[in-house]
């Protein structure tokens, strides 16, 4: 039964003929498999730890070690594996956070590449030994064994996936980040971690109760924090209408392709840029309008601009963007989840680091597709759709990179390399505050009525008004989000809040860093490369 019970989560995932291990030999001398445990239940459906370690005695002797990403705990002590194993948890479905990558790769390099060693093995394992395990596996062949991009993926999908399931590693943001360690190593390995600051949210054909979040890494990459909700005082409406309350019966229409034909045509002036004179008159480029391939907007969508009250300061170059689209039912006091989706990317590699000997852009605008964001648990599955495009204007604030950018270079054959601490291996969770994040109903809850629904706007199409009597559709609906957080999601002007690594000591009201736009033409948005086209059929 047992056995059985292997087989069925393995599902899509190739296993060992020999071993009968869920695991498989991505290169001679990498091993890729799921996390093994040695406590019920998870033993009885996992590999058991007992059953992977005698494998790997036998097959290896002492010459393998163990590399585990798993923020959510790795299920058994260091000491069951002998304390080879090292430690770099990231949240499961997520891209590493890049500071970790020069780090591990020089670890695992270290480790097999050392010439008084012959026969090293690597093991690398996260939950599932697909995703996170996949992104590291292709980093390590690009950048240590000079392997392309397309070559290493195309290896890491033939290794651990049962053919006709699809690709090994398929969450956009992983994909991502692959093409970012190729891009890292074909320039001198050169990498800054600095401080990031969100100046502005352009969002195209935003449907109804959507909430918008921006949150980061912190505690070495172990937890994802939200530094930032916006409320629905930040937001302004730029062009279009958004309906106010959308019922069940009509998210079940939308689901079904029946809703009413209301579309409307893109204007040709769409495509503008914003030039925001700050008070130290430096400038910040940001996109104002849409110059889009896609000439209609669905049915009840409008282009919105979010301008958070206080700074967004985030502590490291990585950034999450993510949505949720809530509906709330007329009677009955039910919440429904529609829509769950979010974007990571790194602002170093968005300003040319590379290719600028590490010194990146001091500002620039990010720009996604909905039909290219992460899915539920990475995969594809989104839910309804939530808006068309959106475009991320962002900055390096200058007094927080001057007190905490550090360069981030791979350390040298032979030297010491920094290891993160380890998560509790009893744990079950990440901690992260977008843990298993679903689609489905929510019941009311007193407790969270101060939540804004920040972008769900009446059809004015001017900014938002003060006595704006618009009802709340997600009022009431839990938000996993700790006390300490609470002044991030209450909208209210002038509230202090821990920005973490170079934080912003207090709120800058909006006239000291104040801005004045003037509109120019803006470029046609990037297209999506062949990386980012790859279907995730399962989560990672």
């Amino acid at each position: 039964m047992a056995s059985l019970l292997r087989q069925i989560v393995a599902g899509p995932r190739m296993r060992h003929p020999e071993a009968d291990l869920d695991l498989c030999y991505v290169t001679d001398n990498i091993i890729a498999t799921s996390g093994p445990s040695s406590s019920y239940p998870q033993v009885a459906y996992r590999n058991p730890l007992k059953d992977l370690v005698k494998f790997l005695d036998s097959e290896h002797g002492s010459n393998w070690a163990i590399w585990e990403f798993r923020a959510e705990g790795t299920g058994y002590p260091d000491e069951e594996v002998y304390g080879r194993v090292k430690h770099y948890p990231w949240p499961d479905h997520h891209p590493p956070p890049f500071g970790l990558v020069p780090l591990i790769m020089a670890s695992m390099r270290n480790w097999l590449q050392d010439k008084e060693a012959e026969g090293r093995v690597a093991v690398v394992h996260c939950k599932a030994g697909k995703g996170r395990s996949g992104t590291i596996s292709c980093s390590y062949l690009i950048s240590e064994e000079a392997w392309t991009a397309e070559d290493a993926m195309k290896r890491f999908t033939e290794r651990r996936m049962r053919p006709g399931f699809g690709n090994g590693i398929s969450i956009p943001s992983q994909l991502r980040t692959i093409r970012y360690v190729d891009r890292w190593t074909k320039n001198g390995k050169h990498y800054m971690e600095r401080p990031a600051e969100i100046v502005e949210l352009h969002v195209w054909g935003l449907r109804d109760g959507v909430k918008v979040a921006i949150e980061s890494y912190v505690e070495e990459g172990k937890v994802i924090k939200k530094f930032h909700q916006f409320a629905k005082a930040e937001r302004e409406i730029v062009r279009g209408s958004i309906r106010k309350e959308m019922g069940f019966a009509d998210v079940a229409m939308e689901v079904m392709g029946k809703a009413k034909e209301k579309t409307k045509t893109m204007p040709k002036d769409a495509g503008d840029v914003v030039e925001s004179q700050n008070a130290d008159g430096t400038k910040d480029t940001g996109t104002s309008g849409l110059n889009s391939t896609n000439s209609e907007l669905q049915p009840e969508g409008g282009d919105v601009i979010f301008r958070p009250s206080e700074r967004i300061v985030l502590p490291t170059s990585d950034i999450n963007i993510d949505f949720e689209r809530r509906n709330k039912s007329k009677y009955g006091g039910f919440t429904m989840v529609t829509s769950v989706a979010h974007v990571w990317f790194n602002t170093f590699f968005e300003g040319n680091g590379p290719e600028q000997s590490g010194k990146a852009d001091d500002s620039g605008v990010f720009e996604i597709e909905w039909d290219a964001m992460d899915g539920i648990k990475g995969s594809s599955r989104k839910g309804t759709r939530a808006f068309d495009r959106m475009a991320v204007v962002w900055k390096t604030p200058a007094e927080e990179a001057r007190r905490a950018s550090v360069m981030v270079e791979e350390p040298g054959e032979g030297e010491p390399v920094r290891e993160m601490s380890s998560a509790d291996w009893r744990k079950s969770d990440d901690l992260s505050q977008d843990f298993e994040k679903k689609l489905g109903l929510r019941a009311d809850m007193a407790a969270s009525a101060a939540v804004s629904r920040a972008n769900s706007p009446g059809p004015s199409t001017g900014g938002s008004n003060a006595g704006d009597d618009v009802p709340d559709e997600i009022e009431g609906v839990k938000q996993h989000v700790p006390p300490t957080d609470e002044n991030l999601l209450s909208g209210v002007t002038g509230d202090q809040r821990d920005t973490d690594v170079g934080q912003a000591e207090e709120a800058t009201p909006k006239e000291d860093g104040g801005v004045s736009a003037t509109a120019k033409k803006l470029k046609n948005p990037t297209t999506r490369s062949q990386a980012e086209e790859h279907n995730d059929r399962h989560g990672g």
